[in-house]
């Protein structure tokens, strides 16, 4: 386990400062704001911490409402909504000097046996073929808008062994492409235990990093890196299917089926590397070309 994906884990280890109430901290981030998938996480585990052991997440509904300061500390507030005998319901609000900027519905499931099907895993070169973030990146650094970009990639992804398995956005600028993008991840360590809130929170902060490259591109775009776009994430949907580690191989396959009114729309499966899909993600985010 390196030191990013020890840093990781602390920011998921967040602090019950009152009963309902608990308080997490950030780390750097690639752009002036709290990185989406961090918030999104660290309200998982704050709705977490209230549900009984038994009870695993298997869907989270979610909007963002401003951008965070990295800077400050984050409040998560959770409202314990309902306790069945089944399912159990949290809403989580997220606030930073005195506004929320981030609001999350979780619902979490005692285990039961039921109806079992699935879609057939896509094609997808072995992971382990793949070159990672610092064999790859150094190769686009004259296509980033600063040069610098390269280290601050690497390093904002260091707790996550993420690897391409198609082309990354920045490598096709100027060239439209089918909407669709396919990476493998891992954490970068092994992680002791089987605690599947920590598993799923994770993936959860794992699914905000690519998900809107589909949309990029279909118009040939190479995002914020490159500078011919100005996106942030709108609302982000999961839904947990299946068992899953973080620390073994996963496969993110994405892809768009529509952009409009400066908005975009990815949808993905991740999927063990045996062929289970795991979670199902859907997320909107604003996409706009910057004014000349």
């Amino acid at each position: 386990m390196n030191e990013a994906l020890t840093t990781l884990l602390d920011l998921l280890d967040l602090e019950r400062i009152e009963e309902n109430i608990f308080r997490g901290t950030s780390r750097s981030a690639l752009v002036p704001r709290v990185f989406g998938g961090q918030v999104a996480a660290q309200a998982l585990v704050a709705a977490g911490r209230t549900v009984p052991e038994d009870r695993t997440a298997h869907s989270l509904h979610s909007y963002f409402l401003r951008a965070g300061d990295p800077g400050a500390p984050i409040v998560y507030s959770v409202d314990r909504i309902r306790d069945g005998r089944s399912f159990t319901t949290r809403r989580v609000v997220a606030v930073q000097h005195g506004q929320p900027i981030f609001h999350l519905s979780a619902s979490f499931q005692t285990y039961e046996e039921g109806l079992d099907h699935q879609a057939v895993m896509p094609s997808a070169p072995d992971p382990e073929t793949l070159a990672t973030a610092e064999e790859s990146l150094p190769a686009y650094r004259e296509t980033f808008r600063d040069p610098g970009t390269v280290e601050r990639l690497i390093d904002a992804r260091a707790a996550v062994d993420l690897r391409y398995a198609t082309t990354p956005p920045w490598g096709s600028v100027g060239e439209p492409v089918e909407p669709r993008s396919q990476v493998w991840f891992r954490t970068a360590g092994k992680l002791e235990g089987a605690d599947p809130l920590l598993h799923t929170c994770l993936a959860t902060y794992v699914s905000d990093m690519t998900l809107l490259d589909s949309v990029l591109l279909a118009h040939g775009r190479g995002g914020w890196a490159v500078g011919d776009v100005v996106g942030a994430s709108l609302d982000h949907a999961m839904w947990f299917h299946r068992p899953f580690r973080a620390d073994e191989w996963l496969l993110y396959d994405q892809e768009s089926p529509s952009a409009a009114a400066g908005r975009g729309l990815g949808q993905a499966r991740i999927w063990t590397q045996d062929g289970r899909l795991a979670v199902t993600v859907i997320q909107e985010g604003v996409v706009r070309v910057p004014r000349a």
